[in-house]
């Protein structure tokens, strides 16, 4: 399979890691289809679907049409039909087989904490195409977790990393420019030597004005938007979907999308029972948008959630994490952070399909996540 960098890949190679190498691509579906061959689709609705961020046929075929109604303002049944036709064109929807499913996960990256325990608890790091979510309580650690997975994505394969760039949408005001500085100089001087050769830095870990040159191209990378309420969060992740398809054939596609915090607007807006059902529904949302995004364009999604003290517990630790089911259900690793003496804290691995529960340890220092 041919990668368009390393780490990435193009629609085509992707498609033929997800079908099969004996299923070809219709010759008229290239990754830039026009959407006007689609059934019902003329020149007006195909500039509605493209402002509304349909630009593909693949993004067409994983939509719902109550979705497509909503948003690119068509009926329901024409919605229905392109749809339909969208996926048809795309080939997708249909079953394949166990050895295809293998098959596409080899594909899957892994992206390293740089904490040796802990990328093994997590069977090598942390999974593209997933949702994993951090929760424990305030200090414990969750925002340093986003800003390392910002500049470990950076990194090359060799050394744990996705080569990629990354996304930052920031509720709780947490993003710090100076600690991604911090990470990147904390980061080993094999790591350092071989970022600065990939971006054609002259110098080494030694010379300051390369490792300036090197952090403000980290930073460079890293897009960060500031989310003031729920609904602005919920476009912002509308608008990283936008971000992640600009940069998906360049040389530095988008390999993570953070989010830190998920729930606090939600928490904070959505306020007893008689809005819990409202507010589920729009989190059902945001999280299954952020779901796509991970699954269309090879990314690492992190989310950072709080917690809540279950009164009713006399034994055991009464932390939980607020979002009920419907975020137990839709994240595929489910991370607790908890403090312990001084700068360590523990990571328990809660729930995964693939692995057992376990715990390690790791410290938060000036230089990022340490092993113990």
């Amino acid at each position: 399979m041919a990668a368009s960098h390393a780490g990435g890949y193009t629609f085509t190679a992707l498609y033929t890691s997800l079908y099969g190498r004996t299923r070809s691509i219709p010759a008229y579906m290239p990754a830039d289809s026009d959407l006007e061959d689609l059934p019902g689709v003329g020149p007006a609705t195909a500039e509605k679907l493209k402002d509304a961020g349909f630009d593909s046929y693949q993004s067409l075929a994983v939509a719902s049409p109550g979705e497509l109604s909503n948003t690119a303002d068509v009926g329901e049944s024409t919605a229905a039909d392109i749809v339909n036709a969208a996926r048809e064109a795309a080939d997708v929807g249909g079953f394949e087989t166990g050895m295809d499913v293998l098959e596409r996960r080899e594909q899957i990256g892994k992206l390293t904490w740089n904490v040796p325990e802990v990328d093994e608890l997590l069977g090598g790091g942390t999974e593209t195409q997933s949702i994993t979510e951090v929760y424990g309580e305030f200090g414990s650690g969750k925002s340093q977790i986003t800003h390392q997975v910002s500049v470990n994505a950076q990194l090359p394969p060799e050394h744990g990393g996705l080569e990629g760039s990354a996304i930052f949408i920031d509720s709780e005001d947490t993003f710090r420019p100076e600690r991604i500085e911090d990470m990147v100089r904390g980061l080993s001087d094999e790591a350092l030597e071989a970022t600065m050769a990939d971006r054609d830095i002259e110098g080494g870990p030694d010379d300051e004005d390369a490792m300036d040159a090197l952090i403000q191209d980290v930073l460079d990378k890293i897009h960060v938007a500031k989310a003031f309420n729920s609904n602005h969060q919920i476009l912002l992740a509308e608008k990283a979907k936008e971000v992640a398809a600009e940069h998906e054939d360049s040389e530095w596609p988008v390999r993570v999308l953070s989010v830190d915090s998920l729930t606090a607007h939600f928490r904070a807006e959505y306020v007893g029972r008689g809005e819990l059902a409202d507010r589920q529904q729009k989190l059902n949302k945001h999280l299954h948008d952020l779901m796509r995004i991970g699954d269309l364009y090879n990314t690492v999604v992190v989310v950072t959630n709080q917690v809540q003290s279950n009164p009713d517990a006399f034994f055991g630790d009464p932390t939980k994490p607020i979002g009920g089911n419907i975020l137990g259900h839709t994240s595929t690793f489910r991370i607790y952070l908890r403090k312990s003496k001084g700068d360590k804290r523990i990571v328990r691995l809660v729930d995964a399909p693939n692995l057992p529960d376990g715990e390690a340890v790791m410290r938060i220092e000036d230089g990022g996540l340490k092993p113990e």
